[in-house]
Parts: C-alpha cells; sequence; structure tokens
C-alpha cells in the first residue's frame, strides 16, 4: 500500500487524562487501568488537504481514511479488504414505524464475515509494527475468527479462547486459518481468564476488547462511512447491538474527530446501545444513573456477541449515549428472532441475531417516541446470518 502518512501523535487515557508514547505494543493505562485512545494532529490533517473529496477519489476500503488511522508505515499495513460496506435501505419498516429513513449497515459482507474485521484489521496491523509475534484474545466467536484471519495474513501466532457452545462456524473458521483454539466452560468472562494466564505465562499480546488501543480505530470507520454515504448529514438516530461497545464508542470518537476537521458541525446522533434481555448491564446501569455496570450473573441469550457480562469500556458506552441524549435498550431473545425472521422474508437481507436486536430496539423506541416520526436512523447487521 502506498499513499498518505498517518498523523497519529500519541495515546490518552480515556478516564484519567494521562498521555502515552504511540510506539512498541500499547495496552492500557499505566496509571489507572482504562481503556486508552489513540489521538491525532488533526489541524495538521487538515491543513495538509485530508477532505472527504479526497477520501471520495480514493478506492472503497476503511484504509481510505488512512490520515486518521494509527498505522505509522504502509509496509505494516495488514489487509483482506475490510470496510466499505452498504447502507440498505428498509422502506417497508419505516414506513410501518413512521420514520422518514431506516438504513442498515451490513457488516455481514466483510472479509470475515463480521465487522470485527474492522478492529482486528488494525490491531493486528499495530501489532505487527511494534514486533509482536503472538497474540490472543477471547471471543463470543466471531472476533476470534477476525483475528484468526488477519493474523494469518500477518504471520503472527493466533491464540484464542471462546465459549464451548460459541457458534461452530467460528471454530471452524478460527482452526481454517490456523489458530491455537481453545474452548471453555462458561461465558466470554472465563475465556478472557484463560487468556490472561497465557499472557502472564507465555507472553503473548492481548487484543481483547479495548486491552489494546487499536481495535476501536477501526471501528470507529463505521461513524466515517456513515458520514461519507449520507453526504454529511448525519443520521438522527444510531441504534447499535452493545457488547464490548468498541463500536458505539469508536463512532462518537470518529463525529468529535470529524467536527475538528469541520467535515461536520455539532450536531450528533442520539445514540442507543441495544442489549439481549439475558445479559442486560449497560442497560442496567444507564436505568440506574450508574456510570458503569457491575458484572451480570447468569447471562444468557442467542445473541452470542451480546452476551457479555460487564465491558471494560462500560462507561465509555455510558457516556456516549447520555452526551448524544441516547437511550440503552433491552430486547428478547423472542423478539429478535421474530424480527429476523419478519425482515428476512420481506426484504431478503437476513439479519444474525445481534443485528435483528436493532430491529426489536427500534420498534420498541418508535412506540414509546424515544425514535420520533420522520426521523432517519441506522441501524446494523454486525454479522452473516450464516455464521450462526
Amino acid at each position: 500500500m502506498t499513499g498518505p502518512g498517518s498523523f497519529f501523535t500519541h495515546l490518552q487515557c480515556s478516564s484519567c487524562g494521562e498521555a502515552a508514547p504511540r510506539d512498541g505494543a500499547a495496552t492500557v493505562c499505566g496509571a489507572c487501568a482504562k481503556p486508552l485512545l489513540a489521538r491525532y494532529d488533526l489541524a495538521a490533517a487538515r491543513a495538509a488537504g485530508f477532505s472527504p473529496e479526497k477520501v471520495r477519489a480514493r478506492g472503497r476500503s476503511l484504509w481510505r481514511y488512512r490520515e486518521v488511522l494509527p498505522v505509522l508505515a504502509d509496509e505494516n499495513v495488514v489487509t483482506l479488504g475490510e470496510g466499505a460496506t452498504p447502507l440498505v435501505d428498509l422502506p417497508g419498516l419505516a414506513a410501518r414505524l413512521g420514520l422518514a429513513r431506516v438504513l442498515v449497515k451490513d457488516e455481514s459482507m466483510q472479509p470475515t464475515l463480521s465487522f470485527k474485521a474492522r478492529g482486528l484489521a488494525l490491531a493486528v496491523s499495530k501489532a505487527k509494527e511494534a514486533g509482536v509475534r503472538e497474540i490472543a484474545l477471547p471471543s463470543a466467536g466471531n472476533a476470534a475468527g477476525a483475528a484468526a484471519a488477519y493474523g494469518a495474513r500477518a504471520g503472527l501466532r493466533v491464540h484464542v479462547a471462546m465459549p464451548e457452545d460459541a457458534p461452530k462456524a467460528n471454530v471452524a473458521e478460527c482452526r481454517a486459518a490456523g489458530a491455537d483454539v481453545h474452548l471453555v466452560k462458561g461465558l466470554i468472562s472465563d475465556a478472557a481468564k484463560w487468556v490472561r494466564a497465557g499472557v502472564e505465562r507465555e507472553g503473548w499480546f492481548d487484543v481483547s476488547t479495548l486491552r489494546e488501543p487499536y481495535r476501536i480505530e477501526g471501528k470507529k470507520t463505521l461513524g466515517y462511512e456513515i458520514a461519507d454515504d449520507l453526504d454529511y448529514d448525519l443520521p438522527d438516530a444510531i441504534v447499535y447491538p452493545t457488547g464490548g461497545g468498541t463500536g458505539l464508542i469508536g463512532m462518537w470518537k470518529a463525529f468529535a474527530e470529524m467536527e475538528a476537521l469541520r467535515w461536520i458541525g455539532p450536531r450528533r446522533p442520539r445514540m442507543v446501545a441495544v442489549q439481549a434481555a439475558g445479559c442486560p448491564p449497560i442497560v442496567r446501569a444507564f436505568e440506574e444513573g450508574a456510570a458503569e455496570s457491575r458484572f451480570f450473573e447468569g447471562a444468557a441469550t442467542a445473541a452470542a456477541g451480546l452476551r457479555v457480562p460487564k465491558a471494560l469500556g462500560d462507561f465509555l458506552v455510558l457516556r456516549a449515549v447520555r452526551e448524544s441524549g441516547g437511550a440503552a435498550v433491552a430486547v428478547t431473545d423472542g423478539e429478535l428472532s421474530e424480527d429476523a425472521r419478519v425482515i428476512g422474508s420481506e426484504t431478503g437481507l437476513l439479519l444474525c441475531p445481534e443485528g435483528a436486536a436493532t430491529v426489536s430496539a427500534l420498534k420498541k423506541l418508535a412506540a414509546s417516541g424515544g425514535i420520533r416520526a420522520n426521523e432517519r436512523v441506522v441501524l446494523f447487521n454486525t454479522a452473516a446470518w450464516a455464521k450462526y
């Protein structure tokens, strides 16, 4: 890959604000152990001509936003063609709910058939740039598959841990890409314990959600793409299925960056975090007015990506939801299953369980007034239906 350079300058703690250098294999803040965020010299990027017009003249991939991505050297970019997924109109659903427009960002078309390709492309690229040779992560399934694929592409050894009831397709794709797969009894939190033990014992580099700063940088390109596809007139609301919440946090970061770049004004979409009724720690924290969630005991849902009993970045999700005037909504497995059936039979768009949850949440919000008549809304289909 050849092209413009990155304007990445340093890392900054999302909680205490402590700065950290951009070099090396970064993890979490050394002062408070909270997630680090990548920062850029956006004024310099703007002065250098980084603009929507320049972006649109480039190839369709997330790497078209190279100036605000953290990989410093082109030879360290690890890519399988990720990004540039479509916004699919659902006019029938919009009409039923009295909304101006309902669009689905269809991430099932990513190289690894889920939105996890975005974050892992960046995490693996930066791990390669830092000289890392082995990476590890816990996963509900799709992140493991993406890590295995991008790790193989980069020549890294990949270790993944998943609950033993993770979708079989995810286990198969990890093994097909040469990853070391470990299945654990329990939840993703139990898989995380296995990974942490391996990190301490073997020296693997942990690319778990928000335990390194760069998966969020891949996910933030969702926000850049939505803005571009809507001619920088952002939607009224974004309804996002939230397990770890990296994409929601990333989009909120992207909107702030775009305002600093003068691509958009101060208006923001209302951000809606959607969780399963069988595992709603962030919904519960939102309703209680808490800054962080509590560990949710007994998590159970067919939407594997939403079965996250405690997210490291929960406080960032809650902050974005509240700052935007948004909401947090829980839906049942029965609701999301029925909505997946209806959307599939009416439109041919096959939604994964997590994606269907956003339809269920939208219906509730439209009925309660949380989404108002004649508003434009973006939903997410985060993975291919066939993987489930």
